[in-house]
C-alpha cells in the first residue's frame, strides 16, 4: 500500500460519484451532488494518507471484504441493494423534483455526515483492528480508550450518522426511506458481532461490563 493506492482512488472517486449520482441526476446542477461530494472527499484522501503513512496494515484489512461468518454474509448480502438504491434515489429526486428541502437543511445534513465520517476517523486512529469484515486476529487486543471509552462500537456510530444524513445532503426525502434501514442492518451486525467477540477476544465481556452502550450514550 502506497500513494499510488491513493492516487487511484482519487481517480475512481468522480466515476463512481458521476455514476451513482450525476447520471441518475441527468444534470451537473445537482448541487446537492457537489457539495456531498466534497464533503466526502476531503475526509476519505485524509483518511487514506493517514493510513498508508501511519497504519498500512490497517488499510489491508479495510480493503478485505469476504465475511467469514454466515450470518455476516446473510447482513452483507441483503444491505447491498438498499445500499446502491439509497445513493441512486437523489439524483431522480433531483431530476423529476420529489422533494423539496431548504438549503440550510442540506448544509446542516453536510456537516453532520463530515461530523460521522471524522467519528470513524478517530476510531481508525484508536484502533488498528478495526477490519471490515467481523473477525478476531491474533494479539487482538480490547480497545477502551478514546471513542470507545464512551460506547462499544463508535465507528457504527459514526456510520449511521453518515448514512442517515447523506439523503437530506443529497436533497431527497424519499431517499431516507432506504438509508432509515442502516441502523437495522448495524444492529443486527452488532448482534453477531459482540457474539464472536465475547467468545474469542480476551477481556471483551469485562469491557461490556465497564461500557454498557453499544451506539448512542444512555440510550442504547
Amino acid at each position: 500500500m502506497n500513494m499510488y493506492f491513493i492516487l487511484k482512488i482519487i481517480i475512481l472517486y468522480p466515476l463512481f460519484i458521476g455514476l451513482f449520482l450525476f447520471l441518475p441526476a441527468g444534470s451537473f446542477r445537482f448541487w446537492e451532488g457537489w457539495i456531498y461530494s466534497f464533503v466526502l472527499f476531503i475526509p476519505l484522501v485524509t483518511t487514506l494518507v493517514y493510513l498508508v503513512k501511519n497504519d498500512p496494515e490497517l488499510l489491508k484489512r479495510r480493503m478485505r471484504v469476504k465475511e467469514k461468518e454466515t450470518k455476516q454474509k446473510l447482513i452483507v448480502g441483503i444491505s447491498r441493494i438498499p445500499f446502491i438504491l439509497g445513493f441512486i434515489i437523489p439524483g431522480l429526486d433531483f431530476r423529476f423534483n420529489w422533494s423539496e428541502i431548504s438549503p440550510t437543511i442540506v448544509i446542516t445534513a453536510d456537516i453532520i455526515v463530515f461530523l460521522g465520517y471524522w467519528l470513524v476517523f478517530l476510531v481508525f486512529r484508536e484502533n488498528s483492528y478495526t477490519s471490515r469484515i467481523v473477525e478476531v486476529e491474533k494479539g487482538q487486543r480490547v480497545i477502551t480508550t478514546g471513542p470507545y471509552a464512551v460506547v462499544r462500537h463508535p465507528m457504527y456510530t459514526g456510520i449511521i450518522l453518515m448514512y442517515l444524513f447523506t439523503p437530506i445532503a443529497l436533497g431527497s426525502w424519499w431517499a431516507l426511506l432506504i438509508f432509515g434501514f442502516t441502523p437495522v442492518v448495524l444492529i443486527l451486525r452488532i448482534f453477531n458481532e459482540e457474539e464472536l467477540l465475547k467468545k474469542d477476544l480476551t477481556g471483551y465481556k469485562e469491557y461490556c461490563q465497564k461500557v454498557r452502550y453499544r451506539l448512542i450514550p444512555y440510550v442504547w
